[in-house]
């Protein structure tokens, strides 16, 4: 059975200083022109075993979604700033600004240095990873000054003891967000109840996304910075950027339990994204891969989707031409 992980291009810079977002290749100078078909399987998080697809038997849908909550319980902050840290053992926290700025931006510093930097909504509260496992993390509320330029206007550290290493891949945040609302989550649902197992229903997530969103290469063209996907517009609308390929994807297999890592690095030198799933024998695929019944190899659907396979083989070669550089 022939396995892939969804791999896309996308082109957006998180700087403090400069915030742009662009749209992403649907192809790429480094491989030629051709015709390949891309699947995807792989197997969920959890205690169970991967099973043979001949197996006549079901996965077990999730009834009950994750929605992180600000619940009050520990809260930093001042009159404009609130970060509820109450639920960061589960991997998340969630930030509030309500000030009279018109533009905010957030900083997490994670235990190793690494800086994610976002646009904070302004009003409400939004949730945001703390991908970067145990530790303590530094957290930086930014407001627009002039030009490009931005002043901190508050500061904090929270010391963070996941309850699960998964949790911060499972729960909904800005970059994937959905509520059992959703129309994506819903028809996840309806995917998995017609799933062998796991990994006959990423499969089959994957071949969705695939064979039903087309590339919005005029909203590539034209797309504003600070750009966020909508899961639901853009099942509704039937296209969208990689950005939104990668939401919808991860979102649908969060919501049934398999953890999923928006991954965000470099493809030669582009800024490229795509997904990481977990899988129960071998820990995270952290790279582009097939699965072809046996054995793993490194693959790009992207490219997979616009060329030839063998020189999508050729560019892909030994995965290093991929860098991961922010998992959300």
């Amino acid at each position: 059975m022939h396995k892939k992980t969804l791999a896309i291009y996308l082109s957006f810079t998180l700087l403090i200083s400069a915030p742009f977002l662009t749209g992403c290749s649907g192809d790429s100078s480094s491989a030629e022109t051709g015709d390949s078909t891309s699947k995807s399987s792989v197997f969920s998080f959890g205690s169970s075993k991967s099973k043979n697809h001949s197996e006549d038997k079901k996965r077990a849908t999730v009834k009950e979604y994750l929605l992180p909550t600000a619940s009050g319980a520990v809260v930093y902050g001042n009159d404009i700033v609130s970060i509820d840290a109450s639920n960061v053992s589960e991997g998340y926290v969630m930030v509030r600004h309500q000030g009279g700025v018109d533009k905010v931006k957030l900083q997490i510093t994670t235990p190793d240095g690494t800086t994610y930097s976002y646009t904070l909504a302004i009003g409400s509260f939004e949730a945001f990873p703390l991908s970067g496992g145990d530790g303590s993390y530094h957290i930086d509320i930014l407001e627009h000054a002039y030009d490009d330029m931005y002043a901190i206007a508050f500061s904090q550290d929270i010391n963070v003891t996941l309850n699960d290493e998964f949790r911060p891949y499972l729960y909904p945040n800005q970059y994937v967000w959905f509520t059992k609302d959703y129309k994506a989550v819903s028809y996840a649902a309806s995917l998995s109840e017609k799933s062998s197992n796991d990994l006959d229903y990423v499969e089959q997530v994957y071949n969705y996304v695939i064979d039903n969103i087309s590339y919005d290469e005029e909203l590539a063209e034209n797309v504003q910075a600070d750009y966020l996907p909508n899961i639901d517009r853009t099942m509704d609308t039937k296209k969208g950027i990689c950005f939104d390929y990668a939401s919808l994807m991860s979102a649908m297999l969060r919501s049934q339990g398999v953890p999923t890592k928006l991954v965000v690095g470099y493809s030669g030198d582009a800024y490229h994204a795509w997904i990481s799933v977990y899988l129960s024998e071998i820990g995270w695929v952290d790279n582009i891969i097939e699965f072809d019944g046996k054995n793993w190899s490194l693959i790009d659907p992207t490219l997979a989707a616009n060329n030839s396979s063998k020189s999508v083989a050729k560019y892909v070669g030994d995965g290093s031409n991929y860098t991961v550089k922010y998992s959300y």
